[in-house]
């Protein structure tokens, strides 16, 4: 009961839209899917793998949020939205994790043994986002809205577009409870391309130059 009562409250922290924790406990799919997990993954490490799958499909049938019984939910986790999220068996999800729609923890399908994978503390991970393969998360981290990230990811940084290029946050840890923002973050292929094109700029005027110069 103490686990339900620091996700109710993160829930209620990090969700403008929740009025109370009652309206979370009985309404958000999110708090419904951790409770199911809790059960499954009780059944899944007592070898009772069948009946933990059966509760994991139900789970999926009620929420649209798959997790593997197998896999590892840390503390204050808190699911927004939810639906199409899908968490690997070898998965781990450390302390306070944010994680919204659409996102995947899966595996390359090349990998044995371990596949998923380990999120860190206070990680973000922004709607549509694909994480794949078994290597870290590092703690305060931010994966941006549908970025695929196919490696690992240092702590304190911004994982943006496909497949995800790092950018770090210099000096500065990532604050969650009052930022929450996927969308407004540095694209660092934005950037270089606005700097190639400033340099095609600068060629041109030069080659205008060098003409006018050779006319006269």
């Amino acid at each position: 009961m103490t686990r339900l009562g620091e996700t109710l409250r993160a829930y209620q922290a990090r969700d403008p839209a929740a009025r109370s924790r009652v309206e979370i406990f009985l309404l958000y799919p999110g708090v419904h899917a951790t409770i199911y997990h809790s059960v499954a993954n009780f059944l899944f490490r007592h070898n009772l793998r069948y009946l933990a799958r059966m509760v994991s499909q139900w789970s999926r049938f009620w929420t649209g949020i798959e997790i593997h019984p197998g896999a590892k939910l840390g503390r204050r986790l808190v699911i927004d939205h939810g639906m199409g999220i899908v968490i690997g068996e070898t998965a781990e999800v450390g302390d306070d994790v944010l994680i919204y729609q659409g996102v995947t923890l899966g595996g390359t399908g090349k990998d044995q043994g371990k596949r998923h994978p380990t999120i860190g503390n206070n990680v973000l991970i922004g709607s549509g986002a694909k994480v794949l393969g078994p290597f870290t998360v590092g703690e305060n981290a931010r994966i941006a809205a549908n970025a695929v990230v196919l490696n690992e990811v240092p702590p304190d940084s911004t994982a943006v577009g496909v497949p995800a290029r790092v950018v770090r946050i210099a000096g500065e840890k990532v604050d969650f409870a009052g930022q929450v923002d996927q969308i407004h973050v540095t694209d660092p292929l934005q950037k270089e391309l606005q700097s190639l094109s400033s340099r095609l700029e600068f060629l041109e005027k030069m080659l205008d130059e060098r003409e006018n110069q050779d006319i006269l």
